[in-house]
């Protein structure tokens, strides 16, 4: 199975997520320029973290006219699994791939800790090995993942079960003091309504070995994998 790494300038979760999807995982994977239009036979994107183009302008707002966009749109209207991580998640929710916002943290500050979210869906390609209400402690590093949506999103959010992932206490519980941005809902992660596509602030490529202080990461990236070989579809 392969793996696309996408580089915009000012990725730094890149390597990050090489790193867990072909050294850890024991897959196949490729960096692709933020200017190339080529996949290269991907069967799996991934939108690493960082701070793509500075953060000029606002988080991800430039990144969404990269070339390499136009293909990964593409590649998800037809039904192949993305997942954008913190800045990633950022870039999908500006190019039109999910609904919503994210605003800086309530707290104004940046965030870098352990946290905990927990499943709430697991029909996605990357949650497909989780349990639902599983709790996984997962590590954030970002200054803008208070996710913000209108009412009537929130509500169609919520009707359609498209979110994916929220933040919780360790025990699964929620909390204002488990929310650790603001975020509505205590939304950590959503989907879209095809179910391929999926961003979160918190990053598993960085909880793949359990030296790092978890190891839950790990069934995000191995659930679509698995869902991939169920299917046939690598």
């Amino acid at each position: 199975m392969k793996f696309a790494v996408i580089e915009f300038p000012g990725s730094n979760c890149d390597h990050d997520a090489y790193h867990a999807t072909k050294h850890v995982l024991g897959q196949q994977a490729e960096f692709v320029w933020h200017k190339e239009t080529d996949l290269r036979g991907a069967d799996v994107v991934v939108l690493p973290g960082g701070f793509s183009y500075g953060d000029y302008l606002r988080t991800g707002a430039i990144a969404r006219f990269s070339p390499v966009m136009g293909r990964v749109c593409e590649f998800a209207h037809a039904g192949g699994p993305v997942i954008g991580i913190c800045n990633g998640f950022q870039v999908l929710l500006e190019v039109g791939l999910l609904k919503g916002a994210l605003l800086r943290n309530n707290r104004l500050k940046f965030l870098c800790e352990h946290i905990h979210v927990r499943v709430e869906q697991t029909d996605t390609p990357f949650t497909s090995g989780a349990v639902a209400g599983q709790v996984l402690t997962l590590p954030i590093a970002h200054g803008e993942g208070n996710f913000y949506a209108s009412p009537e999103t929130l509500a169609a959010l919520e009707a359609n079960r498209q979110v994916v992932f929220r933040y919780c206490a360790e025990d699964g519980a929620q909390s204002d003091a488990a929310n650790p941005n603001g975020s509505a809902h205590a939304i950590a992660g959503v989907c879209n309504v095809g179910r391929n596509v999926v961003g979160l602030m918190p990053h598993p490529e960085r909880a793949c070995e359990s030296m790092l202080g978890s190891a839950d990461g790990r069934v995000v990236l191995e659930s679509v994998i698995s869902t991939l070989a169920a299917t046939g579809a690598a």
